[in-house]
C-alpha cells in the first residue's frame, strides 16, 4: 500500500491537534523511477518532484515554512528491510495554521499534482518542539 497522501482520519486527527504552536514535519519520500502523471508526460520520479519543490517553494516561504535538515537516506537500521527512502528531510512550520494554509492554498493544490506523480511512498509525520539536550 502507498501512502502518498492523508486519509479524511488522519486529516482529521491533525486538524484536532493544537493549531497555535510551532511544528515540525518529518518527510520520508520514495520516488518512483518513471512519474506516473495522469495526462501522460514524460518524466522520473526525481524530476517530478523537483517540479513540486520549485513550484510549491513560494508558497512554503509565504506561510513561514523553512527547511530545518535535509539529508540522504543511506539505509534502514531499525525498520523493514523493504523501506527504501530516496529523500528526507525536516520542514519547520510557525504552527499548524500555517501548514493548512499551505495545503488548502489553491496555488498550491494546482501544483501538487506534481508531488503525487512523483511520489511511490512516503512518511509524514507531525512533531511538536521538546527541550532538547545531550540524553534521549
Amino acid at each position: 500500500m502507498s501512502n502518498i497522501d492523508p486519509t479524511r482520519e488522519q486529516f482529521e486527527a491533525f486538524k484536532d491537534l493544537p493549531r497555535d504552536t510551532p511544528i515540525m514535519m518529518l518527510n520520508l519520500i520514495s520516488l518512483h523511477d518513471k512519474a506516473h502523471y495522469a495526462d501522460g508526460r514524460k518524466a522520473t520520479g526525481a524530476e517530478a518532484y523537483a517540479a513540486y519543490g520549485q513550484e510549491s517553494g513560494s508558497i512554503f516561504a509565504d506561510v513561514g515554512g523553512s527547511i530545518l535538515w535535509r539529508g540522504k537516506p543511506e539505509c534502514v537500521l531499525i525498520g523493514p528491510a523493504t523501506e527504501h527512502w530516496d529523500v528526507a528531510f525536516i520542514a519547520h512550520y510557525p504552527n499548524a495554521k500555517a501548514f493548512l494554509a499551505m495545503v488548502t492554498n489553491p496555488d498550491y493544490q494546482a501544483i501538487v499534482f506534481h508531488r503525487q506523480a512523483a511520489v511511490k511512498d512516503s512518511r509524514l509525520i507531525r512533531m511538536g518542539e521538546t527541550e532538547a539536550g545531550v540524553s534521549f
